[in-house]
């Protein structure tokens, strides 16, 4: 199956504010989430529902938005731009999904520096609360 239809059920998630039941619903059970911060992989569906629910509050702000979308086969990029505190955050998803459609690998990339820096302190605080 190709990553079209894996896409379109991550858009419909992402507009709904990534509630984990909906994550849920999208990610395969043994899926992998790397963390532009964190460097062990997070593996399991539960620590990606976590992940994913969190940076839905922290980075889907009325700022956030995807500018540019890639898809060969099972693997797609969705290059994103928001803005947390007045930095701007550029940054790219790099989804791998299964047969199925379901994302079996997620991966987050953002740039520049203080950008990081900034993610990688709300983004703490926001798995605290969790």
């Amino acid at each position: 199956m190709s990553a079209q239809h894996g896409i379109a059920a991550w858009h419909g998630v992402v507009q709904a504010g990534n509630q984990p039941a909906q994550l849920a619903a999208i990610i395969a059970e043994d899926a992998v989430f790397h963390s532009p911060v964190v460097h062990r992989p997070q593996v399991g569906r539960d620590l990606v529902v976590a992940y994913l629910a969190a940076a839905g509050v922290v980075l889907n702000t009325d700022k956030f938005r995807y500018v540019r979308e890639f898809s060969a086969g099972d693997h797609a990029l969705l290059e994103f731009e928001t803005e947390l505190d007045g930095i701007h955050i550029n940054g790219v998803d790099i989804i791998t999904f299964d047969e199925a459609g379901m994302i079996k690998d997620f991966k987050v990339m953002i740039r520049p520096l203080k950008a990081i820096n900034k993610v990688w302190e709300m983004m703490g605080a926001q798995l605290a609360q969790s």
